[in-house]
């Protein structure tokens, strides 16, 4: 179960549709035997954590020959990973355990460490009985060590599960991490490397890592390892190619996220969904991560639930990430919230700029799913103003359009209009419903020019098309006005729906007393 599990897992996901990770394996050769040897590195869920790890076993474990399943990938084709392949190919004693795994047979992890120590003692032990075991799992491991003459390669999956779902377990496991990695003489012995995998960071100790010796790759800094987080875009349009799929589709539902020097990252889980399904949803429902949304985003932290509106709405906030514990419990300030929304795939954080986004259709369709069931005044008003905003615009109340962006306007003193990216950002804000009947395009290219704001209705709704133009400092009638000179509705010829377009001007010098806002509407019946 633990010592060397063979390549039984990653054979069925060789069976399967395959995108080639294998460039992974050179990253891990690189750090055996040096300083470096410790790794961890934490995703969302679905992203490919177990099958990195089922495929490393299949490398390393040396009870097994793994070379039909590696030789026809970039690990053993590339010239500059080839000699490092052929060197650690199948040469280790490996140690691998997933900690999701263990929980039923540990007493919901109370007695995690007596177990694993127990367990992994008694396969060393049959597997090498001239070896003398103890009750100290690193001695044992050091004298399996002396035995055979080679070092463990140590691989532990949802390594967070403990922390994550019985946080009162955390000091005696987080110990028995330290006893293994404690970064003394001991760990050099032992390992030749270790790979770790979960959800979190490696939990602080105060505002230190509590297992200092490991280097980590997180969504919010993955570096070398951020072509390993996800699918990239070359991928998916190779997927798509093979499987003869709508790449558009594909890149609107599950894109999104992207690293420094990578670019755009998507959900591999749900890319394989769509693709064995020939069907584009929300496959993240599928996740248990998606019951705790409501329970973080319904926490009492001030401006949270105006962040959130924001969010929904398609706009992006600036998060601190610095101050987050690493666990789903300890929470000082916002944040520290949409911090661990980062972790858990839920937002997509902007290295370079330090901002944050819902990053696909299919993660705003959970927001809006969870967020009228959040039990806060503040977000109930939220709602019920956009739908109510939405319901005015179809029903062409121009008046009472005006009237709710600028009580929005006014609402969010932060937002001073300079122009009209600001103002969309309150349109946004406005409009943040959207999600159950339309889907959001920005500077949709069509006609002469890009419409600011497209809300297309959903195949199952029987609303109209909105086409907003936005004008800074002019009138709703010019925006209207431009609209029709750059003729922006042919671009959404063949919909064969009814389409409002929708104008909105902001003149800063209204009179005392006058509307800065100002809204027109005007219907257009049917595209052909």
């Amino acid at each position: 179960m633990y010592l060397n599990p063979g390549n039984s897992g990653f054979t069925g996901i060789r069976n399967d549709i395959y995108v080639d990770k294998s460039g992974l394996i050179s990253l891990i050769n690189g750090t055996i035997d040096t300083p470096r040897r410790l790794t961890c590195i934490s995703r969302p869920r679905r992203f490919g954590k177990s099958f990195a790890a089922k495929m490393l076993c299949a490398y390393y474990d040396k009870t097994c020959d793994s070379s039909v399943l590696f030789d026809d990938l970039k690990i053993a084709l590339d010239e500059n990973m080839n000699e490092t392949y052929k060197q650690h190919l199948n040469k280790y004693d490996v140690i691998y355990i997933d900690m999701s795994y263990i929980k039923p047979f540990t007493d919901n992890y109370k007695t995690i460490v007596p177990y694993l120590s127990q367990k992994i003692n008694e396969e060393l032990k049959a597997s090498y009985p001239e070896a003398e075991t103890s009750n100290e799992l690193p001695v044992s491991m050091i004298n399996a060590v002396e035995i055979t003459g080679n070092k463990f390669i140590m691989i532990i999956d949802e390594w967070d599960a403990p922390i994550r779902e019985k946080p009162e377990t955390q000091r005696p496991y987080l110990e028995f991490l330290r006893t293994l990695f404690k970064g003394s003489g001991t760990t050099d012995k032992i390992f030749a490397a270790v790979y770790m995998t979960g959800i979190l960071p490696i939990k602080k100790d105060g505002s230190q890592s509590a297992i200092s010796d490991f280097k980590e790759f997180t969504v919010v800094k993955p570096r070398k390892f951020g072509k390993y987080a996800g699918f990239t875009e070359k991928e998916v349009r190779t997927l798509c190619q093979e499987f003869q799929r709508d790449f558009k589709m594909m890149k609107r539902w599950y894109d999104g996220y992207s690293f420094r020097g990578v670019g755009s990252v998507y959900n591999p889980n749900s890319v394989m969904e769509a693709i064995r399904n020939d069907d584009f949803d929300s496959y993240w429902t599928q996740t248990s991560a998606a019951e705790s949304l409501m329970g973080y985003i319904s926490l009492d932290f001030d401006g949270l639930s105006k962040t959130v509106a924001e969010l929904i709405g398609g706009g992006e906030v600036k998060v601190d990430t610095r101050g987050f514990s690493n666990d789903l419990v300890t929470f000082h300030n916002g944040d520290d919230v949409l911090t661990l929304l980062i972790h858990l795939g839920y937002l997509a954080y902007d290295e370079a700029t330090g901002r944050v986004r819902i990053p696909n259709e299919e993660i705003r369709m959970e927001y809006h799913k969870i967020v009228r069931d959040v039990k806060r005044d503040d977000t109930i008003r939220r709602i019920r103003e956009s739908e109510r905003l939405i319901e005015d615009t179809v029903h062409g109340n121009a008046e009472a359009v005006a009237v709710q962006i600028e009580k929005i306007h006014m609402e969010e003193a932060a937002l001073h209009y300079n122009n009209e990216q600001s103002l969309r950002s309150v349109i946004k804000r406005a409009y943040f419903s959207f999600g159950d009947e339309f889907i959001l395009f920005e500077e949709l290219p069509t006609g002469v020019g890009y419409a600011d704001i497209v809300y297309f209705p959903k195949k199952d709704s029987m609303l109209p098309a909105l086409l907003i133009e936005l004008k800074w400092n002019q009138s709703a009638e010019g925006a209207i006005k431009q609209i029709k000179d750059r003729d922006y509705p042919v671009g959404l010829r063949g919909y064969g729906g009814e389409m409002l377009l929708v104008g909105i001007g902001y003149n800063k010098d209204a009179p005392a007393g006058g509307r800065k806002h100002t809204c027109r509407i005007e219907k257009i019946d049917r595209l052909i």
